[in-house]
C-alpha cells in the first residue's frame, strides 16, 4: 500500500485571522477558499508541497454536533486543548523569529526537549497549538 498525507483538519472560528495567520506568519499558500452557509473552509499547505494541505474548518458545522458539544469544542478551542499540528523546519530559531514578529501568540520559545529535539510552540488565532521542530 502506498499512503500519503493529503490532507489533515483543524479547527478555526475566525477564517479572516486563521488566513493571515496560516498565509503570513507562516508563510502557507492558500489552495481554497469556499463559503458555504455563512461559513468558511481554508485550504492552505506549505509552498512546494502541492499535495499536503490543511482544511482550515468551522468545527461547529460538522453534522450531528449537539449545542453542548459545540459549547464544549468553543471552551477546549478557547483553552488551546482541542488541536495540535506539528511543523517541520531546517532551523527552528529562524522560524520562530518570524512567526514571533507577527505577533503570533508564544507558548514556548526555542528549546532542547530531553526527548531529543529542538522546537517551539505558539497559537493559532483559534487556539490550536503548532509546534515546530527542528529536523536536520
Amino acid at each position: 500500500m502506498n499512503l500519503t498525507i493529503h490532507a489533515s483538519f483543524l479547527p478555526q472560528d475566525d477564517p479572516d485571522a486563521a488566513l493571515a495567520f496560516y498565509r503570513d506568519a507562516l508563510g502557507f499558500e492558500v489552495r481554497n477558499d469556499v463559503g458555504y452557509g455563512g461559513l468558511r473552509w481554508l485550504t492552505v499547505g506549505p509552498a512546494g508541497q502541492p499535495g499536503t494541505s490543511i482544511v482550515l474548518y468551522p468545527p461547529t458545522a460538522s453534522p450531528g454536533i449537539t449545542d453542548d458539544e459545540r459549547k464544549m469544542i468553543a471552551e477546549m478551542m478557547a483553552k488551546g486543548t482541542f488541536a495540535t499540528l506539528l511543523l517541520a523546519t531546517p532551523d527552528v530559531d529562524d522560524a520562530f523569529e518570524r512567526v514571533q514578529a507577527t505577533g503570533a501568540e508564544v507558548v514556548q520559545e526555542p528549546a532542547d526537549q530531553p526527548y531529543g529535539v529542538r522546537d517551539c510552540a505558539v497559537r493559532d488565532p483559534a487556539g490550536n497549538l503548532i509546534r515546530i521542530q527542528e529536523v536536520r
